[in-house]
């Protein structure tokens, strides 16, 4: 049988509270038989002081031992009381007081036995001088009691033994019963994570944790709502991305479509305008099917990079070249600085780099209105390469920045590819430079459009 957490949590509090509940009863016990032990024999200490007390009035008054010797009923009498003499009465009408030490036997100064039961030696004997007129006349020996004998102190055992045996069942008892909320309590947050776990695996994306505590589950429910909303977020993501592609390949389908339809109705002839438009929209559709396949492969990191030392101001220049004839004809100029000098040496795929930087002017030719200026940048900075592309307005507000780098995403809202590309450009760029150890960000530029800023690690001794 599986035991679930909630049981094994209540089976191991309750054996742990019930170990320390036998252990300290154990305790307890030892230690009061212990005490009591020291109690009865400080009592029996105190009673042969009395004894012995006793003794020396009645040997006072004869002389001698001739009124115990031999007399076994009296010893036994004076043993169960204690007279004391008086004047001079006998012993026999002296007032009587319990002695309690049966295991007592009176021998004279020449330890001969007098009274009572000879003590064995093989045992631990404790002996009480009989002293009178500073003369020791006769011992009292005894053995110590190993355990309480009369009927007083032993019920009082009794009595506290029942007492410790009732509270330790009672531990156990209350132990049993905190081990069954403290679990119920304490395993309520995982109950209701896994309940949670279970609808954020059926799909259920919503699904969010409320556990307001500040210990480990409290932890784990932020991360499992962290979670959800990461899974939510892709999920969002996925179905636009689907709808994106949808949308992107249908347009220019559309239009080849269209255009064939125009011509096989012989509304329009096949000349070179219609080719010219099927061509330009077939070119469209591969690149959309390119940049598909790029994006996919830098997502798996299946994006093939042949990296090796190279001079990233060599690698900008030559990505730059057969861009400035597209500026200028879209009336824009491309300007370049920081592309000569002492050589900015990085780890990395020269190809990488050059469709990284081919990328980002890119973008910024699409979207930049003539007439207007891009401007690309190579510097060092704080032990870093660092590519900054500028361009004039117009440019994106502030709250859409954060989004720039994901797919399928235009500032402009609109799906019509003459104002851009199908907004994959930038997604694949900063897959590129993650995938090369640095970071890219987008922010205002004082040109008055957008700014990129790549950063790129620096081979060592090379700033």
């Amino acid at each position: 049988m599986r035991l679930t957490i909630t049981t094994k949590l209540f089976l191991g509090v309750l054996a742990t509270s019930v170990l320390v509940a036998v252990v300290m009863a154990a305790a307890g016990q030892w230690g009061f038989q212990r005490d009591f032990r020291r109690y009865i024999e400080a009592a029996e200490a105190r009673r042969a002081e009395a004894l012995v007390e006793t003794l020396a009035g009645i040997y006072a008054q004869r002389g001698d031992w001739s009124a115990l010797a031999g007399e076994e009923r009296r010893w036994r009498a004076i043993l169960r009381g204690q007279p004391r003499p008086a004047g001079n009465e006998a012993p026999e009408a002296l007032h009587r007081h319990r002695h309690g030490l049966p295991r007592a036997a009176l021998y004279d100064a020449n330890d001969r036995l007098i009274a009572g039961r000879a003590v064995p030696g093989d045992g631990e004997i404790i002996r009480h001088a009989v002293v009178v007129n500073g003369q020791t006349v006769g011992w009292v020996a005894r053995t110590p009691a190993r355990r309480p004998t009369e009927a007083t102190d032993l019920r009082f055992q009794r009595a506290q033994l029942r007492n410790l045996g009732v509270a330790s069942l009672a531990a156990v008892l209350l132990a049993a019963l905190a081990a069954a909320l403290l679990s119920r309590a304490f395993l309520a947050p995982a109950r209701a994570i896994g309940a949670a776990s279970h609808r954020l695996a059926a799909g259920d994306f919503d699904t969010r944790v409320e556990v307001n505590a500040a210990d480990e589950f409290g932890r784990l429910a932020d991360d499992f709502n962290l979670l959800a909303r990461t899974l939510q977020r892709n999920e969002a993501m996925r179905r636009r991305m689907m709808a994106d592609v949808a949308h992107e390949l249908r347009t220019p389908l559309a239009v080849i479509r269209a255009e064939l339809d125009a011509v096989e109705d012989g509304i329009r002839a096949l000349g070179p305008d219609t080719l010219a438009s099927l061509q330009a929209e077939t070119r469209a559709l591969g690149k959309l099917v390119d940049d598909l396949y790029q994006l996919s492969l830098s997502d798996v990191g299946a994006l093939d990079y042949r990296r090796r030392d190279v001079d990233l101001r060599t690698q900008v220049a030559e990505a730059l070249q057969p861009l400035r004839e597209r500026c200028t004809a879209a009336g824009l100029g491309l300007a370049s600085t920081g592309v000569e000098g002492a050589p900015l040496r990085v780890h990395a795929d020269p190809d990488r780099l050059v469709q990284l930087v081919g990328n980002l002017v890119e973008n910024a030719l699409r979207y930049t209105d003539a007439p207007g200026r891009i401007e690309v940048a190579c510097r060092c900075d704080d032990g870093q390469a660092v590519i900054e592309v500028s361009d004039t307005a117009p440019g994106v507000p502030e709250a859409l920045l954060p989004q720039l780098f994901e797919r399928f995403f235009r500032a402009e809202g609109s799906r019509n590819r003459a104002s851009g590309g199908a907004g994959l450009g930038l997604a694949i760029c900063r897959n590129i430079v993650e995938a090369h150890g640095g970071t890219i960000s987008a922010a205002s530029s004082s040109l008055g459009g957008l700014s990129i800023v790549v950063r790129l690690p620096l081979l060592r001794g090379a700033a």
